[in-house]
């Protein structure tokens, strides 16, 4: 099993992050291309869609989460299954005070647990390259929840 995770601050409350974490509905404008949600009913444990990300060479990869354990505001724990890995990528909001101000600690974690032989050769050969992938992905996703934050802030002004 192989983790790899980013921490970042973002100038805005636990809450507000968690209400963009979890908003389906604007997840679209926010990390990621189309979304489906694949289930009926509140967010929460069960709760499944497929999104469409646009890869850096242009292609465009699709994948599925379901939701494995929420704590709000606090921590969020998803799935998704690959082929021959599985996933597990975990938020986690810690607030702090900055300057008198609210301020969160995110930090976003993704384990893989490879499901088949193969997939474990495969780690063994090319498991810094796709740390670094990940890495960036990770990033990706913590900047653009913070300029989501950003950008809700600015409209409640």
């Amino acid at each position: 099993m192989s983790t790899v995770a980013v921490s970042q601050f973002v100038q805005a409350h636990d809450v507000d992050l968690w209400r963009l974490l979890t908003d389906l509905t604007t997840r679209t404008r926010r990390f990621a291309g189309p979304v489906q949600v694949l289930t009926d009913g509140r967010f929460g444990p069960g709760t499944a869609w497929r999104e469409t990300r646009s890869l850096p060479d242009g292609t465009a990869l699709v994948e599925e989460f379901v939701v494995l354990e929420t704590e709000p505001p606090r921590r969020l724990v998803l799935g998704s299954r690959g082929a021959g890995v599985d996933y597990r990528i975990t938020w986690t909001l810690r607030p702090v005070e900055r300057r008198r101000r609210g301020c969160t600690a995110v930090t976003v974690a993704q384990q893989a647990m490879p499901t088949a032989a193969y997939s474990r050769v495969i780690a063994l050969l090319f498991g810094g390259l796709a740390a670094r992938a990940v890495e960036r992905a990770l990033r990706q996703d913590l900047a653009d929840l913070a300029a989501a934050a950003t950008a809700g802030a600015a409209e409640a002004a």
